[in-house]
């Protein structure tokens, strides 16, 4: 009944549709009027607000899954399977978040406190899973993590602008390799 690419859209916008109806619901209740409802009708409008912002940088930050290898995270752990390679770091032990621009594909360059470092390509299977975990992580603002992977230039002569860039995301502080090796 519903065309296929219309489910897909629909499919991928869902939490934003979602938070939106939320918010409506609260907006009906809080024209009901009276002490209690107005309150919680806006509370729940304000929730749906914050809700709806969440669900759109995490829409955003969700990319095609056409890059090699898949994203799995489990138990606070980022896993990364390819047939080039992969490896896992742990989100605990997680010192730093980079994007790194490499022949016009960018990874994700997640590297722990013992210096383990974990290239992930952004358009890897499981890579929305991320959102979330990285989002888990102290002092990691959301909406630099979505606006990082903005395209900020455009394409010449078939080769990216921004090759060979790489990019301070985030970094845990008072955590580092430095700081590792002295207690």
């Amino acid at each position: 009944m519903i065309r296929p690419e219309t489910a897909a859209t629909l499919h991928r916008w869902r939490e934003v549709i979602a938070t939106a109806a939320l918010g409506l619901v609260g907006l009906y209740i809080a024209t009901l009027g009276g002490l209690v409802l107005i309150p919680i009708g806006f509370a729940l409008t304000a929730l749906a607000a914050a809700l709806g912002l969440q669900a759109l940088r995490r829409l955003r930050f969700a990319r095609d899954p056409s890059g090699p290898g898949v994203i799995e995270v489990d138990e606070a752990q980022i896993t990364y399977l390819s047939a080039l390679g992969g490896g896992a770091v742990s989100l605990r032990e997680l010192s730093e978040i980079r994007l790194v621009t490499r022949r016009g594909h960018r990874f994700w360059h997640l590297r722990q406190t013992d210096g383990t470092a974990l290239p992930i390509p952004v358009d890897a299977a499981g890579s929305d899973a991320l959102f979330d975990a990285f989002s888990t992580l102290p002092g990691l603002d959301t909406g630099a993590l979505v606006a990082a992977l903005a395209p900020t230039a455009t394409a010449t002569a078939g080769q990216p602008a921004l090759d060979g860039l790489s990019r301070i995301i985030w970094q845990r502080p008072g955590k580092g390799l430095a700081a590792a090796n002295h207690p």
